[in-house]
Formats: structure tokens, sequence, C-alpha cells
């Protein structure tokens, strides 16, 4: 099977055993044939931001490859449907949750619809993703999207 394109997503967790459910996902997503797991940081300890009256969270970033027939909208439904598997319950905006799934980048994607944005915006407004995607070695990751940062964010760094 040839992989090609070349995503990251974020996982977080602030519900119940937060380590099992990080681990779980990481366990079902790889298992997908059309995806191959690159890399994946340790989890994080990190505090909520927008919604702050609720646990801290466990964060963890997995790079991945994906084969060219898993198209962008299969990619966001099958990791939607891994979270409905573990148990995710939307409570409240940005409220806590046993398991989110956010896909941060798809290469070089740059898109804005109403099912999928890309790049993420917390790959810009949460501090803790440019941690761990420096402790992976990916830094340079914001080097492809400096002109959505530019645009979006006028140079908030």
């Amino acid at each position: 099977m040839k992989y090609s394109s070349i995503a990251f997503l974020s996982l977080g967790s602030n519900l119940g055993d937060r380590f099992h459910y990080l681990e779980q996902a990481v366990w079902e997503i790889s298992l997908l044939p059309a995806i191959k797991i690159l890399s994946q940081s340790k989890p994080l300890e990190t505090l909520p931001l927008e919604n702050t009256n609720q646990p801290s969270f466990l964060n963890q970033i997995v790079k991945i490859r994906v084969i060219p027939s898993f198209t962008l909208p299969c990619l966001l439904e099958t990791l939607q449907s891994i979270e409905q598997k573990l148990g995710r319950q939307h409570r409240s905006w940005k409220g806590p949750r046993e398991i989110d799934i956010d896909i941060l980048t798809y290469e070089s994607v740059v898109m804005n619809t109403d099912f999928l944005t890309l790049p993420h915006h917390s790959l810009f407004t949460r501090p803790f993703i440019k941690q761990i995607l420096s402790e992976m070695g990916e830094s340079e990751l914001y080097t492809v999207f400096q002109d959505v940062y530019n645009e979006k964010y006028h140079s908030r760094v």
C-alpha cells in the first residue's frame, strides 16, 4: 500500500482515565489500513484555555501518513467515529471530553469549509501545540503555514 500524504493530529482528554483514552485513540488509528503512524509525542498535561472551569487535559500529537485514496472527508469522518466509539459526548462549547481528535494539518492544505478548517486554529492559538511539535522535531511545520498565520493572527508571536 502506498502512503503519501502527511497529517498531524492533536489528541486531548480531560475526563476519566485520560491516558487510557489517548492510548485507545492511538490504537484505533493504528488499526486503520489507510493510515500509518509515523511518530507520536508523549502526553503533556495542560490547563484548559477557553472554557477554564474544567479538569486539566492530557494532550498528544500523532504524525500520520495517509494513502492517496483516503480523502480528507474520509479522514475526518473516521476520526469522529473513533471519538464516538470511545464514548465522546458533546456537553458544552469547549467543555470536558473523554477524547478529542483534531486534524491539525494535512500536507500544506489551507481550507475553510463548514466541516473542516486547515490548518486547525490550535496550531497558532495553543502554546502547548508548538511545544509538543518542537519536542517532536517538527517545528518546521510552522514555516509551511507562515502566510496563514500572518493573515489570521497578525504577527502575534
